[in-house]
């Protein structure tokens, strides 16, 4: 008989075959809509190839304290998904050996793994240049055991790169739940008491912004000056940067899409939207996405429909750079988020 993660397992392959044939069917598969892998053909950009690796971004675990409207991890309370010690132990061989630069851990709420500070501490003895965590700020206020991040980010010099869905109360608590925004706003001031922020500060503070419905994200330098000014008016808040992230059509955002019926209008917003320019420098061509049992992906979005690297090297056990350089790009329909507009990424813009 199946274990209960085994059948969480089957269920998850099952739900991104299910994504997959929808990403890949309907409009596309109709004509209506160009494939992806079509359009940077226009502009000799397929296949898409890897540059140098410069980010190792690990997913430590689906497990969260919220359930976020648009998640495209489909993380939550109920997500038993954790990663060991022992491929934290695989992760740390490849940090030494690599020539990536920086850690960017990922969830989930990456605190919430029992081996988050250990994997911390470790790598930063393995010689790592740059931390950074993406916290979504209420797992501080969550429980006293986690009341302390903000001196651990700062020992550590990590960067701390929070979602923020808005800058105000009704907005946040809509795409997170209720009282997400009190507590983020609790949050982000205690980040600001040990320096997270300031200005001048090198202690690195910086939002991300994606939108709440089936729309694509204002101008971030625009969206930018909006949140700094109403959250140093109404709550003395700093931070450095915000990042506008498009919401990609997978896991629940795909789901909400299909249900409200706006899965077509939202697709051809991507696709009229395609900047070519933003294709160059799309997250994939720079990271590798390491998931919480090892398995390697050209990004955080392809781990989520389960489309690992097309390379022999499947695994952080295996792991070997000159084969993964050699790699070509997974890409899907999805992939037309990352480059709509002035493209999108785990770092905001990209064009």
């Amino acid at each position: 008989m199946a274990t209960k993660s085994l059948k969480a397992r089957h269920k998850a392959l099952a739900d991104n075959h299910r994504q997959l044939e929808i990403l890949n069917g309907g409009i596309f598969d109709e004509g209506l809509l160009p494939y992806f892998k079509d359009k940077i053909a226009e502009t000799g950009q397929f296949p898409l190839k890897p540059k140098r690796l410069e980010i190792l971004q690990i997913n430590v675990g689906y497990m969260c304290n919220q359930v976020c409207e648009h998640c495209h991890v489909d993380a939550g309370p109920d997500r038993k998904e954790i990663m060991t010690r022992e491929t934290m132990g695989l992760c740390l061989e490849v940090i030494r050996n690599t020539g990536a630069h920086t850690l960017d851990l990922t969830g989930g709420a990456p605190e919430m793994n029992p081996d988050f500070r250990w994997f911390v501490e470790e790598a930063a003895k393995a010689g790592i240049q740059d931390f950074i965590v993406r916290s979504n700020l209420t797992i501080i206020k969550a429980n006293k055991k986690y009341h302390d991040l903000p001196e651990f980010f700062k020992k550590y010099n990590i960067h701390v790169v929070s979602s923020m869905p808005h800058y105000t109360r009704g907005k946040t608590d809509k795409q997170r739940g209720n009282g997400v925004f009190d507590k983020s706003i609790s949050a982000l001031q205690e980040l600001n008491a040990v320096g997270y922020g300031m200005p001048d500060s090198p202690l690195r503070l910086d939002l991300v912004y994606n939108p709440s419905g089936a729309y694509l994200p204002a101008d971030q330098a625009a969206l930018e000056r909006d949140f700094k000014k109403a959250l140093r008016e109404d709550f003395n808040i700093y931070f450095h940067n915000l990042f506008a992230i498009t919401n990609l059509p997978i896991s629940r955002f795909l789901d909400y899409l299909i249900a409200s019926e706006n899965y077509e209008d939202y697709m051809y917003s991507l696709v009229e939207a395609y900047n070519p320019a933003a294709v160059q420098n799309v997250m994939c061509t720079n990271t590798i996405s390491v998931s919480w049992d090892g398995w390697l992906y050209d990004c955080d979005f392809n781990q989520m429909l389960d489309l690992k690297v097309a390379s022999k090297v499947k695994h952080i056990r295996d792991y070997n750079e000159d084969l993964l350089n050699d790699r070509k790009i997974v890409i899907s329909q999805h992939c037309y988020g990352c480059t709509a507009g002035a493209g999108s990424s785990c770092q905001g813009v990209v064009a």
